[in-house]
Order: C-alpha cells, then structure tokens, then sequence
C-alpha cells in the first residue's frame, strides 16, 4: 500500500473515542496566558524568589531558636505554679510593665518563656526552668533576622506586609495563568525530554515540579496574600460593616474586652490560677501562651491562647479578667465560618501541624517552588537568546542573585555565632551585595559553580563552628540535629559542583 492509497472509513465510535472529553483551548487564549504568565513572572521576580525562599527556611523557625540557644532546659510541661513564679520574676524587673507575654512549653518550643519590657523601653525574653526560675536571658538574632525576613522583609510592618502579601497574589496568580497556558500540562506530568536541548529539559523539569507541588503552591500562596494583607481586608471590612471604623473590625479578632482602669490593684493577675481554671474548663486543649495586659493595674487581664491536639488552627483564644475570671473566648474555634477559616492560616501557610513530617515536606516543596521561580526566569534568558536577542548580563544577575542567598543566609549565621552584638540584617545585604556583584565576572555557569562552593563551605563553618561553642552546653538535642543537617545540606550542595572536567571547562 503506498501513500496514495486511501485508507476504509472508521466507525463513529472509532473515530471519537480518543478525542477529548474537553473543548480544544484556543491557541489565542494560550498565547493571552503565556504572556500574562511571563510578565508577572518577570516583574515580581525576584520578590517571588525571595519570599519562597525565605519562607521554606522559615518552616523551621522555632528550631531556629532551639538551635541558637541549645543550652535552655528543654520542658515538655511545667505546673501552673511555676509558670506564675517566671512570670512574678520578670515583672519584678520592670513592676510598670505594659504587658507580658508568658509562653508554655508545646512540642515545637519545649521552653518556658517570658517576653516583656524594661524600664527604658527595651524588650527582653527570659528562659526559665521547670520551677519557674529565670536562667538566662534569650537571645537569638539570627532566628528572629530569618522570620522577620519573610513576613515583612525588614521595612516597616504595615508596608513590609503589604509588599509580601501582594507578592504571594502575584505568585498566585503567575501559577494559575501558568496552568492556563499549558493546556497539556496535566496530561504530561511525567513527560520529560531527556537528551536534547537544556531549555527543553529545564522546561519540562520547571513544568513537571509546578504540576506535582500545585496543591502546596495554591495554598501557601493564598494564605501568604492572606496574612500579608490582613490590614487592607480588615480595612474593606470596616467599610462595608462599621462605616470606616477599623477599631470595631479589629474587635472582632479580640473578644471580650475589659475596660482600661490604671489604677493599681489589689492584687497582681494569678498567672496559676488562670491556669488551673483553664485546665478545668477545656480539659482536651492545652494552653501554649498567655498575654498578659497592664499586670498590676485595676483593669489588668489576660488572653489564654488554647490548642485542641489534632485540630488544624491557631488555636483558641480566651479572654480571662484581672480576678481570673473567664469573660469569653475570641471564636476562632468557636466563632463564625470565617473566624474558623481564618485560625487554619497561618498553620497551613508555615506548615506548623502535623510535626517533623510535615515540616520536612514543606521544606523540600518550598525549596521545589523557589526553583520554579528561578528556572522560570532562566527559560525566559534562554528563550531570548534562541531567538538571536541574548541578554547576557541579565542571565549573569540572575544566577547570580539566585545563589546569592545562600551565601547570604549561612554568612550572616556565622557570624550571628561569633558576634555578641550582630548587625544580621546589614550582614545579610551586604553578603547578597557581594554575592551580586559576581555577576561583573565569569560566565552563568562559572559564577552559579563558585557560589554554590561558597555556600557549601560557609554552611559546614557554621555547623562546626556552632557544635565548638556548645558541645560542652548541648542541653537541647535540636541543636545537634541541626549541625548534622547543615552538615549534609553543605555536602550535597558540594556535590552539585563536581561536574565532569569537559563540561567544567566548557562552561568556565
């Protein structure tokens, strides 16, 4: 049979079984979200990186601050006597203080905390030990450098939230114009183009990573535009519900409230107390803090915050009067569907349920979702430079800000370490600035190679320099877990850059 012949007609049912259940996506429609999909991209680009970035070292937070300080007493649970006892001790320090804010152990934070003000307007935690005796002062820089990183980049609150919030609507919104634009996405979730051109690869693994972390990229994405612009949705909904008046939106997130009285009072809150009669009133929940307002003071109360094992929230908030009186929990458990949505959060965007498992996870699709954000960029270079319009510095910049920051993390680490008084956020730009200006030599390859050395070397510094300063004091087994995982991050890392000598040299 030659190509001339022409071959006996199907059947009907033939003829339609392997077409889709689903009208064909114009090509036009494609092109719409292919465009709209590169420009978010390419304008939020960096912000983007740095927030996914930044929020999957975050995810570790509080073992951040274990492993700064190993040397506190790790406490599974202490009585309400002693928790009282630390906070009767701090308040001591400062009798004027305007508020406290005691903290229980939880699985996360296994330490009894005390955070308040001095005299001079400076802020200070304090570490006690199961009997309620402050121990030592609590100072970690380099945790609270990290975590303030990601959820306001270290401008002002209110604008340094807003600009995170509106990066996570713009990574929002950069993930579903990018579904849209590859109509085959779904179908190819497991196809990949190995042996031919790199941008072909690195395409496929951009797309492929993109499909199988989804879910997680919706959501962090969501509830991070969420968090970041709380202040402009409590703002719409002064409007639309308290004509303009902010004070009675944000009421809605306080509770009960009890009335402002600066006179002094008879006695100071009972700390114990209201402990106990937590205990009593919700014996399936565990309070994990207490905030304290105007101790001392006639109008002096309390906001018990209430964590039901299993449940996926932030927990409940109750509203306790000076006399240890229970006024009223907040609803964020108890509340409307809102108030309910609204509690599930922050655990959902952190990954803070569900323990190590989950935080591992969030890790590694944290990580799978900065790499997006950087190969998309790296396919935008490459795209230009296969159509005759190569944009060589960029691409240099672009590898270069990307591995930036790991140099910039691990260095300021190391030197949160060795300083008694870190200037971390100015350690941390400076190292991104140095990091960046690689990009004046060498060649994307030679300059992603270096960095990554770099960073290996600086992040085996800072385990070996940390395990030096605490072997002695290593009270929290966190801080060995720790140094061996920065150990075997810096060796896998090192690895990356051990490519054969030919394409070494091709690429230098």
């Amino acid at each position: 049979m030659d190509g001339s012949t022409t071959a006996p007609a199907k059947p009907a049912k033939a003829r339609t079984a392997g077409k889709p259940i689903w009208p064909k996506v114009p090509a036009e429609f494609v092109r719409a979200m292919l465009a709209g999909h590169s420009a978010l991209g390419l304008a939020f680009a960096a912000l983007i990186y740095l927030v996914c970035f930044s929020g999957s070292i975050a995810v570790f937070t509080y073992e951040y601050g274990r492993w700064e300080q190993p040397s506190g007493p790790v406490l599974h649970r202490v009585t309400p006597q002693a928790a009282d006892a630390a906070f009767r001790a701090v308040l001591a320090k400062n009798p004027k203080a305007h508020d406290l804010f005691v903290r229980l152990p939880e699985p996360s934070h296994p330490r009894l905390t005390v955070h308040g003000d001095d005299a001079k307007g400076g802020e200070h935690t304090w570490i006690a030990d199961a009997n309620g005796k402050l121990v030592a002062e609590e100072k970690t820089p380099w945790t609270e450098f990290q975590a303030q990183l990601h959820t306001i980049l270290h401008l002002p609150r209110a604008w340094g939230g807003f600009i995170v919030g509106l990066t996570g609507v713009a990574l929002l919104s950069s993930l579903i114009s990018g579904v849209l634009s590859h109509p085959r996405v779904f179908k190819d979730a497991f196809a990949f183009r190995w042996g031919g051109s790199k941008r072909l690869q690195e395409a496929d693994l951009h797309n492929r990573i993109s499909v199988w972390g989804l879910p997680f990229h919706l959501v962090v994405s969501l509830t991070g535009a969420f968090l970041g612009l709380t202040v402009i949705i409590v703002g719409v909904l002064a409007v639309a519900t308290f004509k303009g008046d902010t004070s009675k939106a944000y009421a809605l997130f306080r509770g009960p409230t009890v009335k402002d009285d600066p006179r002094p009072a008879a006695k100071v809150i009972d700390v114990a107390a209201i402990l106990t009669n937590l205990e009593a009133r919700y014996p399936n929940a565990r309070p994990n803090y207490l905030f304290i307002e105007h101790p001392g003071e006639t109008g002096q109360h309390a906001s018990a915050n209430l964590v039901t094992e299993g449940r996926l929230s932030r927990g409940e908030t109750v509203v306790v009067d000076g006399a240890g009186k229970i006024l009223g929990e907040v609803g964020y458990e108890s509340g409307s569907v809102g108030m309910r949505v609204f509690s599930t959060m922050t655990p959902l965007h952190f990954g803070w349920f569900g323990g190590w498992p989950v935080k591992v996870a969030y890790l590694l699709l944290g990580l799978g979702l900065t790499a997006v954000t950087s190969s998309g960029v790296a396919i935008w270079l490459a795209r230009r430079r296969d159509k005759g319009r190569p944009a060589p510095r960029w691409e240099r910049v672009w590898i270069a800000f990307v591995w930036s920051q790991p140099v910039a993390y691990a260095f300021s680490a190391l030197v949160s370490l060795l300083s008694p008084t870190p200037p971390v956020v100015a350690v941390w730009g400076l190292a991104t600035l140095a990091a960046c200006a690689s990009a004046f030599v060498g060649s994307p390859a030679g300059i992603s190679i270096a960095l990554r050395r770099i960073s290996a070397g600086l992040i085996a510094l800072v385990a070996v320099a940390h395990a030096g300063l605490h072997a002695g004091q290593m009270a929290d087994p966190v801080g060995w877990i720790v140094d061996a995982a920065l150990l075997v991050t810096a060796i896998l890392l090192a690895v990356t850059t051990l490519r054969p000598r030919a394409e070494a040299a091709k690429a230098a």
